[in-house]
């Protein structure tokens, strides 16, 4: 009986201890400007973990392994290509007028050519895929993100972004289904087809993150913000450029400028003079002698 009470009260200690410690970093979480709902948000989250071990997370493992690559390909890219029409209008809200055209050519010749979308043609015949919504149209417009956001089962987001999420919900086609069992299967569908997609990312999430929750909201933080200020194109067009302007070097036979650091410490100064050569400055006279004084 003493030996059992006596671990009892060493689980109940070390069960304040444990509680202590998280109400600790509860505290310390909310200084995040970012985050100020992190206690919220960290609920949200261990649901959402909760949910995605019971259920999603072993329906696409299931998914992954039944299911053949092609069919796998082609149910990501139906989906997929319903995505490009609702690109496409955001593009245009944002003057992106190529990206909008090629979203929309995306689209069209997809829809027929590709057997609704199942078959991607369009990526190589070089149309590139854009990935637009309501929120970076928002973004891009000048609406402040606001705080970090876990949505229940939806992940995570913004307040900006889930003030989108009604438009986003309404420009996707497969929404406007009329038969509810076939558009909700499609919904179920495609859930588990994208958890499937990184099934191996998540693994390598598990195993590396020391607080996964902090590690998703920077990296969802960083990447969102970089899709709203295209950060990525801006450096994909500066590489174009680049690439362009060397071209036109080598046809006009223009030599490439050295590095500074390119025999810096072998050659002599381009200002100092050969040994053999004359100095570019006349030399100096030396003052005259004075001449002794006559008595």
């Amino acid at each position: 009986m003493k030996k059992r009470n006596a671990s009892g009260q060493l689980r109940a200690r070390g069960l304040m201890v444990a509680a202590g410690a998280a109400l600790l970093l509860s505290g310390c979480a909310t200084n995040n400007p970012r985050d100020p709902l992190e206690p919220f948000n960290r609920a949200m989250f261990s649901f959402n973990d909760a949910v995605d071990r019971a259920a999603l997370k072993p329906a696409a493992t299931a998914y992954k392994k039944v299911t053949p690559s092609f069919v796998q390909t082609g149910v990501n890219n139906f989906f997929g290509n319903l995505s490009d029409l609702w690109s496409s209008l955001n593009n245009f809200a944002q003057f992106k007028g190529q990206d909008g055209f090629q979203d929309l050519t995306r689209f069209a010749v997809n829809s027929t050519l590709g057997l609704a979308g199942v078959l991607d043609i369009a990526t190589p015949a070089g149309l590139r895929k854009h990935n637009e919504d309501l929120g970076q149209t928002l973004g891009y417009w000048g609406v402040p993100a606001g705080p970090y956001l876990m949505l229940p089962l939806l992940g995570p987001s913004t307040v900006r972004d889930t003030a989108a999420l009604p438009g986003d919900w309404w420009g996707d086609a497969w929404t406007h289904v009329n038969d509810v069992p076939w558009r909700n299967s499609g919904i179920v569908l495609r859930a588990v087809d994208q958890r499937a997609s990184v099934l191996d990312a998540s693994t390598l999430l598990e195993e590396a993150a020391l607080d996964r929750y902090e590690f998703l909201r920077d990296g969802y933080l960083q990447r969102r913000e970089s899709q709203v200020l295209d950060t990525d194109k801006a450096q994909e067009r500066a590489e174009k450029v680049h690439d362009r302007i060397e071209k036109v070097q080598e046809k006009l036979g223009v030599k490439k400028a050295a590095a500074p650091d390119d025999g810096a410490g072998d050659a002599a100064p381009a200002s100092a003079p050969a040994d053999n050569a004359a100095p570019n400055n006349p030399p100096v006279p030396s003052p005259a002698t004075p001449a002794p004084a006559t008595k």
